[in-house]
C-alpha cells in the first residue's frame, strides 16, 4: 500500500498544523491549505520528513468558488484522496454588549459553509471510489447555546449535525465520516482565557483526532474522551437554569 494521501484544510496553525506535521512525519502525502502561505511552509519544514511530501496552497475557505477547481487540482497532484480533514475555524472575541453581524457571518462562513464547500466534493469523490475518510473538527461548544458567543456555538452545532448527516448518507458506500469534538486546546483561540479545564496542547489533540480517523469507524467523539461527562451534564441542565449560569 502506498503513502496515504490527505488534504488538511486549515493547516497553518494550531490543531491543523499539528495534524499536518504528524501526517508528514508518518510519510503521508499531504496538501496543506490555509490563508498564510509562509506559515504553511513553516509547518511543512518543521515536520520530521521535511517538506518533500507536502503540497502547499494559500486558500481562504470563504472563497467558495475556488474550492471545486482547487480540490480537483490537489487530488490530481496527490494521485487520489484517502482523507479530507477540515480544521479551519474562527472564534473572534465577543464582548458582553456586542452584537456583531460581521463577526457572526465570519464564523458561520468559516466554521460551517467552508466545511460544506470542501466536504461536498470529497464526499462525491469518495462515494464514487467506495472508500475514504472525512474528518471534521467541531467542538464541545456545539452541545449547548452558551451566552458568551452565540454564533460560535451555533456554528459548531451546525457542523456536528452536518457531519452526522454526511455520515448517515455515506456509510452505505464504504466512506467513513468522523466528528472530533475537542474541549479546550492550547491554541491562539484559547490564549488569554486563563486556567481552563482539562486543557491539552495541539499536538495531543492532533494525535487523538488522527487516532479516531485511523480507527476504521464512522464515529463522533470528544477529544479527550472524558469530555463526554461534561457534555452529558450540560445537556441535562434545564434551559431555565442554564440561562442563569455564567457559561
Amino acid at each position: 500500500m502506498g503513502a496515504e494521501r490527505v488534504i488538511v484544510v486549515g493547516a497553518s496553525s494550531g490543531i491543523g498544523a499539528a495534524i499536518a506535521q504528524q501526517l508528514l512525519g508518518e510519510g503521508a502525502k499531504v496538501a496543506l491549505l490555509g490563508r498564510r502561505e509562509s506559515l504553511l511552509q513553516e509547518v511543512a519544514n518543521g515536520a520530521p520528513s521535511g517538506a518533500d511530501s507536502a503540497i502547499i496552497r494559500a486558500h481562504d475557505v470563504t472563497d467558495f468558488d475556488s474550492v471545486s477547481p482547487l480540490f480537483d487540482e490537489l487530488v490530481g497532484l496527490l494521485g487520489g484522496l484517502d482523507k479530507l480533514i477540515y480544521v479551519s475555524g474562527s472564534m473572534p472575541t465577543i464582548e458582553e454588549h456586542e452584537y456583531s453581524p460581521e463577526k457572526d457571518r465570519q464564523m458561520m462562513e468559516v466554521n460551517v459553509l467552508g466545511a460544506m464547500a470542501w466536504m461536498n466534493p470529497a464526499a462525491a469523490h469518495m462515494e464514487a471510489a467506495r472508500a475514504g475518510t472525512i474528518i471534521g473538527v467541531s467542538s464541545i461548544a456545539g452541545e449547548r447555546g452558551r451566552r458568551g458567543n452565540p454564533a460560535y456555538c451555533t456554528s459548531k452545532a451546525a457542523m456536528t449535525t452536518y457531519l452526522e448527516s454526511l455520515r448517515n448518507r455515506l456509510h452505505r458506500y464504504g466512506v467513513r465520516v468522523v466528528t472530533a469534538k475537542p474541549g479546550f486546546v492550547r491554541t491562539a483561540m484559547t490564549e488569554g482565557m486563563g486556567d481552563l479545564l482539562w486543557i491539552i496542547d495541539a499536538k495531543e489533540a492532533a494525535r487523538q483526532i488522527l487516532k479516531l480517523g485511523a480507527s476504521g469507524r464512522s464515529i463522533s467523539r470528544f477529544v479527550p474522551g472524558r469530555w463526554w461527562m461534561v457534555a452529558l451534564v450540560i445537556r441535562s441542565i434545564p434551559s431555565w437554569i442554564f440561562r442563569k449560569l455564567n457559561l
